[in-house]
């Protein structure tokens, strides 16, 4: 296009980065990504806004992109003067530090094997995943299934079983006899057919498209299904994410415990709180109030957690292939005891520096989906990105 210098991408709602990608396809211009602040209400996450341009800066900054970026009420009065000063457009890692001599791995993830199941959906690039890299640099091996081989292990599983879980559910989530009974089961029978993959598979750890077919063509959701298989040992994640399933799988080797994968949903540089949550795939463990079953804020069907997550120190990581190299990024925080902000799974959590870790994220390109564990593990995770010879990026 003709006389056009500068393109503003205004994100009032959630959108993948199948847009932004044409849009830089069409055009060789900066593009301003502008993001809403997020009401945090209680109830649903209407907007999602910020996570919108977190997938998109993803991609333009592994295409090397120029952009810059910019979270904003559009109704404030100091926009005119945010529009003309907006973050930095040097995709830089200001914030990383290099890897240098590699001491003893103080663990190593060599031998794990990630399930994936299914593929990651249209414009969720940071889920893209290449085994053989993957495999070179951490030692794990990814072993893909398609969603079909899912629903008919989920089909053969026993009705004892689905009793059983079923059973562990309502102990559980108080609420678990006001859900749909028939999705309650099929999201039952998906639990049953993820632990009968694994077993059969050897799976440490498993990562899954969700949507939209779980809900529409078997009839429930894999929300607590993941989520239990977290609990058990097997730690899940959605999406496909196959990089946040292996954060996951080294967030459980240093800490021991469960791990939660989530979006960074709203960033509030005047509070200096930042806001964690997906739609209901918090292990229980995690729970800072009672947990409750919920249905999808989408779908509407059962079976998802919803509470907000317990106080105290979190670990912030994320095995990142953001700017087309690998690198480990880290950051700590505090989960506050705040009502939770959405439905679902999520929780308010106090950083050092919001603004800056605001301009981390998007000066650095990085993914959408952040790994979450209790306890402050920088220093062990630090040690493990130093012997697999990666570099860190500090969020905070």
């Amino acid at each position: 296009l003709q006389g056009v210098d500068s393109v503003v991408v205004f994100q009032a709602t959630f959108a993948d980065s199948t847009l932004i990608a044409a849009l830089d396809e069409a055009l060789s211009v900066p593009l301003l990504l502008w993001a809403t602040p997020e009401p945090r209400t209680g109830g649903r996450l209407r907007l999602n806004s910020f996570c919108g341009i977190n997938l998109a800066g993803y991609v333009l900054a592994r295409k090397d992109r120029r952009f810059t970026w910019l979270l904003a009420d559009p109704d404030g009065e100091s926009v005119p003067h945010l529009l003309t000063h907006a973050g930095p457009a040097d995709n830089v890692a200001t914030q990383s530090t290099g890897a240098h001599e590699s001491p003893p791995p103080v663990m190593s993830l060599a031998g794990a094997v990630v399930g994936v199941i299914g593929d990651r959906p249209d414009g969720f690039e940071p889920c893209d995943y290449d085994a053989a890299s993957l495999q070179e640099l951490v030692g794990i091996t990814v072993d893909r299934v398609e969603l079909a081989d899912l629903f008919s292990a989920a089909d053969s599983a026993t009705a004892g079983d689905v009793v059983a879980v079923t059973q562990r559910y309502a102990e559980a989530l108080h609420n678990l006899d006001e859900q749909d009974p028939v999705a309650t089961e099929q999201s039952v029978r998906l639990h049953l057919g993820m632990k009968q993959l694994a077993a059969d598979r050897g799976w440490d750890g498993l990562a899954t498209r969700c949507w939209p077919e779980c809900f529409t063509k078997y009839g429930g959701a894999a929300c607590a299904p993941m989520s239990l298989m977290t609990s058990d040992g097997v730690p899940g994640t959605c999406e496909a994410d196959v990089y946040g399933n292996v954060t996951s799988l080294l967030l459980g080797a240093v800490t021991g415990d469960t791990a939660f994968v989530a979006d960074l949903v709203d960033i509030d540089p005047s509070t200096n709180t930042v806001v964690f949550w997906h739609c209901g795939l918090a292990p229980i463990e995690m729970a800072g109030s009672e947990p409750e079953a919920t249905v999808h804020s989408n779908r509407k069907k059962p079976l998802l957690h919803q509470f907000g997550l317990r106080p105290g120190p979190v670990t912030i990581a994320r095995l990142s292939q953001s700017q087309n190299q690998h690198r480990l990024v880290l950051g700590t925080a505090e989960m506050i005891d705040d009502p939770p902000p959405f439905s679902g799974t999520s929780g308010v959590a106090r950083v050092g520096d919001a603004a800056a870790m605001l301009d981390a994220i998007m000066g650095n390109g990085l993914e959408h989906h952040y790994g979450l564990a209790y306890g402050d593990h920088r220093e062990a995770l630090r040690d493990y990105a130093k012997s697999i010879g990666i570099p860190v990026v500090e969020l905070s």
